[in-house]
């Protein structure tokens, strides 16, 4: 049996105007992501650590900023499709370990929606998703709560 492991990370600017969108789920704030997609930071990183499992590149080499196609895409469709990548080379996904880091908002309330709604797309068992928060302690650009990170890992079985 083959495994393979990826790790994805990913950074969106917060700005006033926008929808905040996290791990598929619309979250209210008064600021939301910045980028060409909905920006939904943490199903980048799952994305990117998808592909990275088996060496496809990353989200920006199959979905790029520059494509009038993927302006303002709901990421949950760019999960899929990097779903669907994974499972076009005979690999199906294991499980996801996650971390958001953000000051604010408080996401708890959110992470069972996420879990559900990653879990669906992937095919897998809620359990299998994991989905966790922590802040910088006012540290640094997240801190001043400028932007916010996503860190995935995933495990691939052929």
């Amino acid at each position: 049996m083959a495994f393979r492991i990826g790790t994805g990370i990913d950074y969106h600017q917060l700005a006033e105007g926008r929808k905040l969108f996290i791990g598929g789920v619309e979250i209210p704030h008064h600021k939301g992501a910045l980028g060409h997609s909905d920006a939904d930071v943490l199903l980048h990183a799952i994305c990117d650590a998808m592909l990275g499992a088996l060496a496809l590149g990353d989200i920006g080499t199959h979905f790029p900023d520059t494509s009038a196609a993927f302006k303002d895409i709901d990421s949950k469709i760019l999960l899929q499709q990097s779903y669907d990548k994974i499972k076009a080379k005979g690999y199906k996904v294991v499980n996801v370990d996650s971390t958001l880091c953000l000051e604010a908002p408080k996401i708890k309330p959110y992470i069972a929606q996420m879990q559900q709604t990653i879990a669906a797309i992937l095919e897998l068992e809620v359990d299998a998703v994991s989905v966790k928060a922590t802040t910088t302690e006012k540290m640094g650009f997240v801190g001043r709560e400028e932007g916010l990170v996503a860190h995935a890992t995933v495990l691939l079985e052929k």
